[in-house]
């Protein structure tokens, strides 16, 4: 069970390191924040490329971060 873990946990950080290198710069900054911009909240954001790559960064960091909680649990 252990090796399971570990394998997923070398899995999903190598997917999460990808799918951070790869996305799109925000040229705002941290203007984004303060509401300087209204294509974070776009009707086609979830379509579009950073979209799609910014929820799967979102999924592989809670897999990475239950399969560290497990891993640790166990031993």
């Amino acid at each position: 069970m252990k090796t399971l873990f570990n394998v997923v946990i070398i899995a999903s950080s190598l997917f999460l390191i990808i799918s951070i290198v790869l996305q799109p710069s925000n040229p705002e900054g941290m203007g984004s924040i303060t509401g300087g911009t209204a294509d974070v909240w776009g009707k086609n954001k979830d379509r579009s490329i950073g979209g799609t790559l910014q929820r799967l960064t979102a999924i592989s960091a809670a897999v990475f971060m239950i399969s560290a909680l497990v891993l640790a649990a166990m031993q």
